[in-house]
């Protein structure tokens, strides 16, 4: 039998690093274009916040993906352990889209309140 454990794991890892620092990375830079005019043009507020933003994002999805990183089936096969792992990353990629929809959902509002 072999021992699927390690592959899975780093199969996850290897995926939901680089896919968290891509989404990272993006929200980075186009969403300061967002916040500085969420914040009237203020670009150091606007910056100051987009900063505090993805370390948050950072701590939180790393924090997630190492939690979710357990795994509580046996992997007795190849397919298993693939399904295994492309069900964790999906979940993964789930719960960042949902968090970007939030933000942007919170940071629409607060747009709104500034232009009454």
């Amino acid at each position: 039998m072999k021992d699927y454990w390690i592959i899975t794991y780093s199969t996850y890892l290897v995926l939901a690093i680089p896919t968290m620092i891509w989404v990272a990375r993006t929200l980075e830079k186009n969403g300061l274009i967002f916040l500085i005019d969420v914040f009237q043009g203020n670009r150091e507020l606007a910056q100051s916040i987009n900063k505090l933003l993805v370390v948050g994002f950072y701590l939180i999805n790393m924090g997630f993906i190492a939690l979710y990183m357990k795994v509580n089936s046996a992997l007795l096969s190849q397919r298993i352990a693939i399904e295994v792992t492309f069900t964790k990353l999906g979940f993964v990629i789930l719960v960042l889209g949902i968090m970007h929809f939030f933000n942007i959902i919170l940071f629409t509002k607060l747009r709104r309140q500034k232009n009454n």
